[in-house]
């Protein structure tokens, strides 16, 4: 209390006791993977697509990061952590375009071929006669193999005003790319088999290694899910470059579950965010119920899995091509939070950028897979294509849906950080009175809103701090003990609509 000594009138600032809880902020990404340029482990804050390519550099063949991130704030997404990782190879420059240097190409008849990035050794290419009686001299076989396996074939022709051109129908390879020869003539090439200069090398990254410690990173370096650690914000974690590294070879189908694992043991030691997995590619549905089932680990409150991978614009190559879709639905997520809040299930909402599927599922395929919280993007004729499916990967039934998680995750957050000034107050019936009213609050405005289920706020939720949680044993160890109870409201995940016959003569009975 300020003393008074002389007459006079004097005014003093109160506080009424009311702390308004504040709403934290639940859209903020994280993305692990390869990047053109920027810094190293280091997380990096964007908050929109030109900052990104400022920084990162823009597409490159073979990557996914840059894809993922794109596709993020395309579909709503407003902040994102980039972490690149990885580290510069021996001798590698830092200058956009240096790094990554391409296998020099195979000059046939006028067609310059070479192996795409990423796609490793023992790779070559068979010029044979093509197939059918008389065929035109424009014609010919290109077979693509690998390891000695005919993997790619290729009823090819010489002319560019045909189908069938080499250069137009190659872009669809995933192996093999090929382009005209400047300044000579389009013929058809000799009969013959010659091997392919391996592309290895991560595109664009110039890394010096490749394996799952990239990806899980060192906890006293803060690289990898390491340096997101110190970082609160961070509501979603995804790692679509872990699928370009298998794609080429780097890490293997154990490797990529080591990595999603560490993935979602980062989200559970953090408790505030959700991990946004990818399913390997070229995987029908039943491939991807196995992949799902053979590990335990996969049963996680905390992460979530989607399937099947999506098409999309591909500028580094100029052609659609498949991307994982985690990065769209991160951005989908964020657009629901912003459009409905974070109590609405992400799903039932349009990708966008997406102009195909990997695989068109039916209803049958998702019958597999949505019971073991498989989250299926389908396309529905006239309706684009969309997420449908809203699970974690937890067997546990309250926490089934991926809307109660992130709910949970935002009322926690919010709860924890609106109410720190509470550290060292006086332990008695005021401060309980006091935190009743400010969390009593912040809930009744949340159940307004439409995150709690209740026809009154009585019935959606309680907060209990007074004596009968608090007795005097816990008073003098220091502690105060809130409880709260929420009821959260969960999607209409099946809609049944019961219909029967019935006549004037039956209604009139029942009546």
């Amino acid at each position: 209390m300020p003393s008074y000594l002389t007459p006079g009138v004097y005014v003093e600032e109160v506080q009424s006791g009311a702390r308004p809880i504040e709403g934290v902020g639940t859209a903020v990404a994280a993305f692990v993977g390869f990047a053109e340029t920027g810094p190293f482990h280091q997380p990096t804050l964007v908050t929109n697509w030109d900052q990104y390519v400022q920084t990162f550099g823009t597409f490159t063949a073979g990557t996914y990061l840059t894809h993922a991130v794109y596709g993020f704030f395309a579909n709503g997404g407003g902040a994102a952590y980039i972490v690149r990782i990885g580290g510069p190879a021996q001798g590698a420059s830092e200058a956009p375009g240096a790094v990554g240097q391409a296998p020099a190409p195979v000059a046939l008849g006028g067609f310059l071929i070479a192996a795409r990035s990423g796609t490793g050794a023992d790779l070559s290419v068979e010029i044979a006669d093509p197939e059918g009686e008389n065929p035109p001299e424009d014609r010919f076989r290109l077979l693509v193999r690998q390891a000695g396996k005919v993997v790619e074939t290729y009823d090819a022709s010489t002319r560019k005003n045909v189908k069938g051109y080499l250069v137009t129908q190659a872009r669809d390879s995933k192996l093999v790319q090929v382009t005209e020869q400047p300044g000579t003539a389009q013929s058809r090439p000799e009969k013959q088999t010659v091997a392919l200069a391996p592309a290895t090398g991560a595109p664009g990254s110039g890394v010096a290694r490749l394996d799952a410690s990239e990806y899980v990173g060192d906890a006293a370096a803060r690289t990898g899910f390491a340096g997101l650690e110190s970082i609160d914000e961070i509501t979603m974690v995804a790692v679509p470059d872990l699928m370009s590294a298998f794609q080429r070879g780097e890490i293997d189908a154990e490797g990529v579950k080591t990595v999603q694992l560490a993935v979602i043991s980062h989200c559970e030691q953090m408790g505030d965010r959700v991990a946004v997995l990818d399913t390997p590619p070229g995987m029908n549905a039943q491939r991807v119920r196995d992949w799902r089932n053979d590990d335990a680990g996969y049963d996680s409150r905390y992460a979530t899995l989607y399937y099947p991978w999506v098409k999309v614009f591909d500028p580094a190559s100029g052609r659609n091509s498949l991307v994982p879709p985690s990065g769209h639905v991160a951005g989908v997520w964020a657009r629901s939070d912003g459009e409905r809040g974070v109590h609405k299930a992400p799903a039932n909402e349009v990708i966008r950028g997406a102009v195909d599927l990997e695989i068109r599922l039916s209803k049958g395929e998702q019958d597999l897979l949505n019971p073991i919280g498989v989250n299926c993007v389908r396309a529905f004729p006239g309706r684009g294509i969309r997420i449908w499916g809203a699970r974690t990967l937890s067997s546990d039934p309250a926490w089934r849906y991926l809307n109660v998680r992130r709910l949970f995750n935002y009322l926690e957050e919010s709860i924890l950080l609106g109410t720190q000034w509470v550290v060292f107050e006086p332990n008695d019936d005021r401060l309980w009175s006091s935190i009743r009213r400010n969390v009593t609050a912040f809930l009744t405005e949340e159940w307004r809103r439409g995150a709690l289920f209740g026809r009154t706020a009585e019935e959606a939720f309680y907060v209990r701090c007074d004596r009968s949680n608090n007795p005097q044993e816990s008073i003098d160890l220091g502690q105060v003990v809130c409880e709260i109870g929420v009821a959260p409201v969960k999607p209409a995940e099946f809609v049944v609509f019961r219909l029967a016959q019935f006549s004037d003569s039956t209604s009139l009975i029942d009546e």
